[in-house]
């Protein structure tokens, strides 16, 4: 069956080098569309400025709809066509790279349980010439359009030959940060060699990093509520030194003189290439049984985060949250394989939908549907128990789940993550593996 099967995969991140592998390995036909030059995703590093996105955004898909700068026609092609991504300089993971290592590479030998991003692109890349994937990856290929005709998906693409410069960014004096996790805090260390003063403006939520953790110039001020932007006239602009504006925080204090202000408050789910399954009109609560996107805040009608209620044949990997995410993606790609294969059989459509519906009113609807907070073993167990049913049909030898290693390092990363969270971390234990660290009362 394999043989009759064409896959495209779209994006040539940890998720699409993975899923591409195993589908290769399956006796698939595989094309892999990435609008970079290159295997990495998120996790290359691109030193160029982007080009800002409308704000507020008017819908998810704005990502497509940009502001006009000083930049040339040409450079903005190019920046539009494959826009830097999220990483920043001082990037590194923050689940270990033992939880990250997928069943189609193993990490160099002596690997650090916590890297620079360039190890982590190193990786992927490995991964994907090992596997085969870039020798059926078009690379430069940003895919405009997915739609199905009859049986068959057609994909749309465009490519670029300019050469991309690399665009520095200016230092700036006042940063606003928005956002108190991860990133928030690594950006907040980062830049505070040149800023004078770092404001990290938080909601206090459940996984913000202490105020501890901040660099000496910076400090911790309460949620935003509003930006007031000035009334500037012809003869006053030119002498404005910094963003014109007010910031009104939820406190009743208010800020002036900020230079930058950096959103460190994570994604909105956007398919722009799949604009005719989207529904931008209607709220999550209000979206059909045939809608991907309504709101941004995540994807609708997916069985297990995976497939495509109303035609499996259309399939996401990479979706889910607080998880070891290479190695959850490798998992979901297997799933995938099983399926597109033959392997394995999913339930009737009646069955799919009835299990949606229970998860909705289990996890309610909006940003924490797809996550996978103490969940990640149970929900890949049950993946790996629906596709070994299948193999063993067959007489196919049965895929492993995660190793014991596996789990006592996840089990010693979520006692790291509970001190992190408390403050007790020292910054040099903050480096090390999470079963190197002693866990103290």
């Amino acid at each position: 069956m394999s043989d009759s099967v064409r896959v495209a995969v779209i994006g040539a991140g940890i998720s699409g080098v993975v899923t591409a592998g195993h589908l290769l390995a399956a006796g698939i036909q595989v094309t892999v569309f990435e609008r970079n030059n290159a295997a990495g995703g998120v996790w290359l590093y691109d030193k160029r400025t982007p080009i800002e996105a409308q704000y507020p955004s008017p819908r998810p898909s704005a990502s497509q709809e940009y502001v006009k700068d000083g930049r040339e026609d040409n450079e903005r092609k190019i920046l539009l066509h494959a826009p830097p991504g999220p990483c920043y300089e001082s990037l590194t993971n923050n689940v270990s790279t033992p939880l990250l290592q997928t069943k189609l590479n193993a990490w160099p030998e002596a690997t650090a349980p916590f890297v620079k991003h360039h190890v982590l692109k190193e990786y992927i890349q490995d991964t994907s010439k090992k596997a085969g994937v870039d020798d059926i990856t078009k690379f430069g290929a940003r895919v405009s359009r997915v739609h199905k005709d009859g049986p068959t998906w057609t994909v749309h693409w465009t490519t670029l030959s300019e050469d991309q410069n690399p665009i520095e960014s200016s230092e700036s004096a006042n940063v606003l940060l928005l956002g108190g996790g991860v990133s928030s805090l690594d950006i907040a260390i980062e830049i505070s060699g040149t800023a004078e003063h770092v404001y990290q403006s938080t909601r206090n939520g459940a996984f913000d990093l202490p105020e501890s953790a901040l660099p000496e110039n910076a400090s911790r001020i309460a949620e935003v509520e509003a930006f007031e932007a000035f009334e500037l006239s012809t003869s006053t602009s030119a002498n404005i030194e910094h963003l014109p504006l007010t910031v009104h925080l939820k406190s009743g204090k208010t800020l002036h003189d900020i230079d930058t202000i950096i959103l460190c408050t994570g994604y909105q789910m956007a398919l722009p290439f799949l604009d005719e399954y989207n529904d931008y009109s209607v709220s999550a609560a209000e979206a059909s049984d045939r809608v991907l996107v309504t709101d941004g805040t995540q994807v609708h009608n997916l069985h297990q985060d995976i497939f495509y209620i109303p035609d499996p044949t259309l399939a996401f990997v990479g979706i889910p949250f607080y998880t070891a995410t290479f190695s959850l993606f490798e998992f979901q790609a297997i799933a995938v394989t099983a399926f597109l294969s033959g392997v394995a059989k999913l339930p009737s459509s009646t069955s799919l939908r009835t299990e949606y519906e229970n998860r909705v009113k289990e996890k309610g609807l909006g940003r924490s549907f797809h996550s996978l907070k103490d969940q990640e073993q149970p929900y890949v167990e049950e993946l790996i128990k629906w596709v070994n049913t299948g193999r063993a049909e067959r007489g196919l030898s049965l895929i492993g789940g995660h190793t014991e290693t596996w789990i006592k390092e996840r089990a010693a990363l979520s006692e790291r993550l509970k001190l992190i969270l408390a403050g007790k971390l020292s910054r040099a234990d903050i480096l090390k593996s999470p079963l190197e660290v002693e866990v103290t009362a």
